[in-house]
């Protein structure tokens, strides 16, 4: 690799070279055609127009060796005696002498100001790319869509002809999470590797920091032969860290001789933190999901052990009880009619309770939930709210029992909301299944003005769809009633 740098930079150097010499013999074939209308002396300030491009595109150094070519061409063409080196007029060779000076010193700062509009160009580039990586993470978007953007921005930025993200597996691999290319190539994603070779993914993990590698050429093992196939001539990677713990890896290559600057490693550092930071995002957010799915489930599963519990406890002692009232009033002597009486009313007393209790019991986790499913349970719910309902229940293949319980409960608490507030007259119902989601919509023609920030009900209606990473819409303008669509994934039950 070293010798390809200082091939790559002589060639450079040659090049800027005849560059030099083309833009001066350029500008001396200029003076030539005004020397017989302005005094050549004043044009000597021409051979700027040699030295700056090389100072701006080559360096200061070049941009000497321009200005002392410059120098020579013009004693050599016109000041006497001509074609000779040597200077009989102190004049001239003290103007000679100041041009030397003068485009010495304005090559450095056309150099200097090269250097700090690059400079000035890339760290606008660099931010406005973790500009926008920032607000994919501040947005929340998909692992899969920040690894892919992160890449891209990382393999532009660096200029890069190919660049690769991966994740450590606890096994000891490696898996491609996102790729980016601007050459004809295919690197695999979603794939595992074995780390038994060299690699970026490997040093990075053996190093814990960043990895430069100048070359693959005779290297072992399937990242290696893949960068070999691709043409891969040298790679830098930095790890990314979550948590204290090193979870992958971005790396950027290139296919040609041209290395990666210094501050590359800085500049990919950049977009490891945010990625940091979405993972780190992401985990707390799944972290919360399934702590609110468990209390969910948890009260569901709460909710029908009591409904077991009342019909086989205190409903079943309430049946047998009234039985065994029915028995005693056969066994009553007919001139006891005050006592019959008195046992009728206890025993309609009875019957009373025990339809309350039923009708509680049902309240709390219907059993017709569990042996019909969801729509035969919507339909006896329907059937006892204090609001007409129209249903449209489109979804009839039986789900989850978890995903028709949190429907059934979201429509149940649904209709409790609107009867208490919204003052309307009816109320429909519609449930479907449409891209892999079910989807149930709730609307009422009540007075409207619902809002998440006002009472609890809503905010658990929210809690229990997004429990099984769902969501909840609310449309509720004043006077024009309220519609709340919910979509649950099919997965998530």
């Amino acid at each position: 690799m070293e010798r390809r740098r200082t091939s790559s930079a002589v060639a450079r150097r040659l090049t800027g070279l005849l560059a030099a010499g083309l833009l001066v013999a350029a500008v001396t074939g200029l003076i030539k055609l005004g020397e017989p209308h302005v005094p050549t002396l004043s044009l000597l300030v021409l051979y700027l127009l040699a030295v700056l491009p090389i100072a701006i595109f080559w360096g200061t150094p070049l941009a000497v060796v321009t200005a002392v070519l410059s120098v020579w061409a013009y004693a050599y063409f016109f000041v006497s005696p001509l074609h000779s080196l040597l200077l009989a007029d102190a004049q001239n060779a003290i103007g000679l002498s100041v041009f030397l000076v003068t485009a010495v010193v304005v090559g450095e700062l056309a150099a200097r100001l090269r250097r700090a509009a690059l400079q000035a160009r890339r760290l606008s580039n660099e931010q406005s790319a973790l500009r926008r990586v920032a607000t994919q993470v501040a947005q929340g978007v998909a692992p899969s869509v920040l690894f892919t953007a992160v890449t891209e921005e990382v393999g532009r930025l660096c200029d890069a002809d190919l660049a690769r993200m991966e994740r450590y597996e606890p096994d000891g691999t490696v898996t491609g999470v996102a790729a980016w290319t601007r050459v004809p190539a295919h690197l695999a994603v979603g794939e595992r590797f074995d780390l038994d070779g060299l690699s970026i993914a490997r040093e990075v993990r053996r190093r814990a920091g960043p990895v430069r590698l100048d070359s693959f050429a005779g290297a072992s093992g399937a990242i290696a032969q893949e960068a070999q196939t691709l043409g891969i001539r040298s790679s830098i990677g930095c790890p990314v860290t979550v948590g204290g713990r090193l979870w992958g890896v971005v790396a950027a290559s290139k296919t040609n001789d041209i290395p990666f600057p210094a501050a590359t490693e800085a500049q990919i550092a950049g977009f490891t933190e945010l990625v940091a930071t979405a993972i780190e995002n992401a985990e707390a957010r799944a972290e919360l999901m399934a702590s609110r799915a468990r209390v969910v489930v948890t009260a569901d599963r709460t909710r029908r052990q009591i409904e077991r519990n009342l019909h086989d406890g205190a409903q079943q002692r309430l049946v047998s009880l009234a039985l065994r009232l029915q028995t005693a009033q056969t066994k009553v002597p007919p001139e006891l009619s005050e006592l019959t009486a008195e046992l009728d009313q206890v025993h309609g007393g009875l019957t009373d309770a025990l339809d309350e209790l039923r009708e509680t019991a049902r309240g709390i986790h219907p059993a017709i939930l569990a042996e019909g499913g969801l729509s035969p349970a919507l339909k006896s719910l329907s059937r006892r709210s204090t609001i007409p309902i129209r249903l449209t229940l489109r979804a009839q293949p039986r789900l989850s029992e978890r995903l028709e319980a949190s429907a059934y409960y979201f429509v149940s608490e649904a209709l409790t909301n609107a009867a208490k507030h919204s003052h309307a007259s009816l109320v429909v119902v519609t449930t479907d299944i449409t891209d892999d989601a079910l989807r149930v919509e709730i609307r009422d023609n009540g007075q409207g003005g619902a809002d998440f920030s006002r009472g609890t009900g809503l905010l658990g209606l929210r809690d229990r769809v997004e429990a099984l990473g769902g969501r909840l819409n609310l449309d509720s303008p004043r006077g024009a009633g309220t519609t709340l669509t919910a979509e649950f994934p099919l997965t998530g039950g």
